[in-house]
């Protein structure tokens, strides 16, 4: 009899032209080989060129929704994205702590690709104090960084090897501090767990598709998580997207930032 795959939930917003937010999430969980199921948090009006609008669902029915998945399907592991306001952030923890989830990557999401806003002023706090201390693993990149920790530094690798064991105070059991934005020919992320510190380095890929590189990175090491440990997982997924990152160009979508080619093993 063959293994049943995985059952990984992504609660997140949207992307119409399916590069970013759950679509991305889906894309990246079925790739993987694991079965995907999805919350959505908010309903967003964006293409490769921005964000022009988005509506927040209201608490309750993200509630529902989190509630309906979990009375009924066993849930291996959670990837957390878009949470857009305070009510959202707290309503998912309070939801996920009575389900017992497990397997949790929260990608802290405040700002589009675009430099659009995705989380409204006052939810920073309620990610900070009550998501982040439920996860298992989260994956800012350097701008959500100094958020989450206050600051606003120029951020370099030595600074990066300064501020990982500050994000990790916050209470997650690991950190993936992610150095795309730092600039040079190689992208250095850090794994934290406490105790140690994991450089993982990757060459930058020339292209500019890479619309939602940061929603498929997180959801690929929730598909993983539940197979094998946390380094594992995360070394996996950096794989996985190097190969999606790579085979962007193939894909002709949008005028802006287009998606990475999330099946660019298949097709």
């Amino acid at each position: 009899m063959l293994e049943s795959p995985l059952n990984v939930l992504t609660i997140a917003g949207t992307d119409p032209t399916g590069g970013a937010g759950i679509q991305a999430d889906i894309k990246t969980f079925s790739a993987m080989g694991a079965y995907a199921m999805s919350v959505v948090t908010a309903v967003v009006a964006q293409n490769t060129q921005g964000v022009r609008a988005f509506v927040a669902l209201e608490p309750e029915f993200v509630a529902a929704q989190i509630d309906a998945v979990f009375d009924d399907v066993r849930v291996d592991a959670v990837k957390i994205g878009m949470v857009a306001n305070e009510g959202i952030a707290r309503t998912i923890a309070e939801r996920l702590r009575h389900h017992g989830a497990r397997n949790v990557v929260l990608d802290p999401v405040m700002v589009a690709k675009s430099g659009d806003h995705l989380l409204a002023p006052d939810a920073v706090s309620a990610v900070r104090d009550v998501l982040v201390p439920l996860s298992d693993v989260i994956t800012p990149n350097l701008p959500e960084a100094g958020v989450l920790l206050g600051i606003d530094p120029e951020w370099s690798l030595d600074e990066m090897r300064r501020q990982v064991g500050n994000l990790h105070t916050l209470g997650s059991r690991w950190v993936l501090l992610k150095g795309g934005h730092a600039g040079g020919e190689t992208s250095v992320d850090l794994l934290h767990s406490g105790e140690t510190t994991i450089e993982l380095s990757a060459p930058r890929i020339a292209t500019k598709n890479d619309h939602g590189t940061g929603c498929t990175l997180s959801a690929a090491i929730a598909a993983r998580l539940p197979s094998g440990g946390v380094e594992d997982a995360v070394r996996k997924a950096k794989d996985y997207l190097q190969g999606a990152l790579g085979a962007a160009d193939r894909l002709d979508v949008g005028h802006g930032h287009g998606p990475l080619h999330h099946f660019h093993r298949y097709w």
